[in-house]
C-alpha cells in the first residue's frame, strides 16, 4: 500500500471517519494486524470556519496547498482534503503539487453513474449546495444536481456547522433532515440523495431513507484506498 496523505481537521469528526474507514479497508485487505499507510495534516477548524465565513477562499486556497505540499514532501502517493466544501481549493492545490488529488465529487460521481442515475439531490454547506464547483462536477458527468430551496439550505448549513462539526448528533435535526429529503422526492423526480458533506452521514444513514443515499465520506475513502493499491 502506497501512503494517502489527508488533509483533516474540516472538520476532525469527519476526519475520524476517514481514519477508521481507510484502517478498516487495509485490514480487510492485508489481514492481520494491518492497517493503512496515512499522513494526516490536520487544520484547526475554528480558524477554517472563520475563514469560509469571511469569503477569503484566497487564504484558504494557500493553507490547502501548503498542506498538500507537505504532505508530499513527507511521502505521501496522493492527497486526499476530507471535507467536500474545501475542494473549492482543488485548483490552486493542483498548482503546487506533482501528486494526485482524489477529488470527492468524481468519486461520488462515478458511483451514481453505477447505478446509471440522471437526477440527484445534494445535501451539504451552503458553499457546497450554492457554488458550481461540485455540480459542474457531476454535470460533467451527465448528472443533474437539485438543492433545497433557501432556507431549507439554511437549516442543514446550520446543523453541520453547530452541531455535526462539534460531534453534536440531534434527533430533532435528523428529523429536518429526512422531511426536506422526502418533501423534494415528493416535488422532483430525483433518484438518489448525496450526502455531500463529510459529516451528514453521522446523522444520516441508508436506513432513514427510502431513496439510495450516497455517503461521500465512504466514497471518497474507498476511491483513495483503491488508488493506494500498489
Amino acid at each position: 500500500m502506497k501512503t494517502i496523505g489527508l488533509i483533516g481537521g474540516i472538520t476532525p469528526e469527519s476526519t475520524i471517519m476517514y481514519y477508521q474507514t481507510l484502517n478498516k479497508l487495509a485490514n480487510d485487505r492485508f489481514g492481520g494486524s494491518h492497517s493503512a499507510k496515512l499522513l494526516i495534516h490536520s487544520f484547526d477548524f475554528g480558524e477554517v470556519s472563520k475563514l469560509q465565513t469571511t469569503g477569503r477562499w484566497d487564504l484558504l486556497n494557500d493553507i490547502t496547498a501548503n498542506a498538500a505540499v507537505q504532505l508530499e514532501k513527507s511521502g505521501a502517493s496522493c492527497i486526499v482534503i476530507c471535507a467536500n466544501t474545501m475542494h473549492l481549493t482543488v485548483e490552486a492545490v493542483r498548482k503546487e503539487i506533482s501528486i494526485p488529488i482524489i477529488h470527492i465529487a468524481e468519486a461520488t460521481a462515478e458511483q451514481i453513474q453505477k447505478k446509471k442515475f440522471q437526477k440527484v439531490l445534494l445535501l451539504g454547506t451552503k458553499y457546497t449546495m450554492e457554488k458550481t464547483f461540485y455540480s459542474d462536477v457531476l454535470k460533467s458527468y451527465g448528472i443533474e444536481t437539485i438543492i433545497p430551496n433557501e432556507e431549507d439550505r439554511s437549516t442543514i448549513h446550520n446543523v453541520i456547522y453547530k452541531e455535526l462539526s462539534r460531534g453534536i448528533l440531534n434527533k430533532n435535526s435528523k428529523e429536518k433532515y429526512i422531511d426536506i429529503i422526502h418533501k423534494i422526492s415528493a416535488e422532483q423526480a430525483i433518484e438518489g440523495v448525496i450526502l455531500g458533506c463529510t459529516e451528514i452521514p453521522l446523522l444520516i444513514q441508508q436506513d432513514d431513507v427510502s431513496l439510495p443515499v450516497f455517503d461521500t465520506t465512504t466514497i471518497h475513502a474507498k476511491k483513495a484506498f483503491s488508488f493506494s493499491i500498489v
